[in-house]
């Protein structure tokens, strides 16, 4: 029987059962609107109340400060655009790292062609945000900063203290999308002092569709989502009441268990890049090597197409991703890689593994025998690949 082993935990992990349980009677017995005004309403009332003042409690807010979104798309995009839109009348240029994820960048472009200026600031070869670039970029009308807490698809952690630090000393908000970060890292939103954060339960071990938005108090942003008076009338729409208890139920356990899961899963990718790097020739080992999230590992993979890498994995029994989850199907190479310097042709080769709490060291050295048989087959297939070398072992690339 086929092997069906599961690398890609960055673009989204299953939900643990302790969650479900959690969630399933507000699927049945207690299905109540919570904006209905009887008791079927105020039963699930009462379970969002509860779940917002338990995320609050996890990373150092008050509930007020706890809005629920559809994702963490959502919530980046509110974030930008909310902020952008609120402080125009102070000034309307806007800095967010080149290495946002899409639903920043995206939501800059867009900005961008109403009337804001954007700088994309630039990073080092590890992703990570130069700091003296960032420093000058900023103006008199900047009002927003936007950079996330950990890269979704090379890992670099980045310095947020010190950026929170020179933005709040120029009196610019600053925003950090912590979705690969919440449940990995320990968050508080205190500890460096942030204006906004935004997270997705489904990244740990939560249910999809729920995401959080959180906002300083006193911080006025515009509304995205029109409509209702859900969330104190800022996003309108039915609150997804089993989803709300679901992600508090995850967030919850992902914090209690935190310190364990994550030196266990760190272990697997230590295991993981030690192996690829020692054994396979011609790989470059992306993001940061000591300042990354614990489960991610990302690799060019010279002279081979990163796609079709993926899909012989894939065959094996080995899901892994080219890169976010957001942008797959697209044939553009990272806009992350090539930020960090990586040569196109390079970026085209490169693929994420992630791993989770579930997976097991042998799960790690099957996928890691299995990558080496795929790349020797795929670079005897490629023009790319000088005939020279064909049937020769050369040292890896640093």
């Amino acid at each position: 029987m086929q092997k069906k082993i599961y690398f890609d935990h960055a673009a989204t992990t299953p939900v643990d059962r302790r969650v479900l349980e959690k969630m399933l009677p507000y699927f049945t017995e207690n299905f109540g609107n919570p904006n209905s005004q009887h008791a079927f309403g105020r039963e699930t009332v009462a379970a969002v109340d509860a779940a917002r003042d338990e995320i609050a409690s996890l990373i150092g807010a008050k509930p007020s400060e706890i809005y629920f979104t559809s994702g963490g798309t959502e919530a980046d995009n509110w974030a930008l655009r909310g902020a952008a839109q609120a402080l125009a009348h102070k000034g309307k240029h806007l800095i967010v790292s080149a290495v946002e994820h899409p639903a920043m960048i995206a939501t800059a472009k867009d900005l961008a062609k109403k009337g804001f200026e954007v700088t994309f600031a630039e990073v080092d070869e590890y992703g990570k945000a130069d700091l003296a670039k960032l420093e000058r970029a900023i103006r008199p009308d900047t009002t927003f900063i936007g950079v996330m807490t950990a890269n979704n698809e090379v890992g670099t952690i980045q310095p947020v203290a010190e950026i929170s630090a020179m933005a709040r000393a120029r009196g610019i908000v600053f925003f950090t999308d912590a979705v690969q970060a919440v449940g990995a890292l320990k968050t508080d939103v205190k500890l460096p002092a942030v204006d906004m954060l935004s997270f997705s339960g489904h990244k740990f071990y939560g249910p999809k569709g729920i995401g959080v938005l959180y906002v300083r108090a006193g911080l006025r942003i515009d509304r995205l989502v029109t409509g209702g008076h859900q969330e104190r009338g800022m996003r309108g729409g039915t609150t997804n009441v089993p989803a709300v208890v679901g992600i508090a139920e995850a967030l919850r356990i992902a914090t209690e268990e935190l310190d364990r899961n994550a030196a266990y899963v760190a272990s697997l990718r230590d295991r993981f890049i030690s192996r690829v790097l020692r054994e396979i020739p011609y790989v470059k080992l992306n993001g940061h090597p000591k300042d990354r999230l614990p489960a991610n590992a990302n690799f060019s993979f010279r002279y081979i197409e990163g796609e079709s890498l993926l899909y012989s994995l894939d065959l094996a029994g080995v899901a892994v991703s080219s890169g976010s989850a957001c942008s797959s199907g697209s044939l553009e190479p990272s806009h992350v890689l090539l930020a960090m310097g990586v040569p196109e042709g390079l970026a085209h080769g490169s693929i994420r593994f992630s791993f989770g709490k579930d997976n097991t060291p042998e799960e790690v050295d099957y996928a890691v025998d299995r990558l080496k048989e795929i790349v020797v087959k795929l670079r005897a297939l490629s023009p790319l690949f000088p005939k020279e070398l064909k049937n020769e072992v050369y040292p890896k690339e640093d």
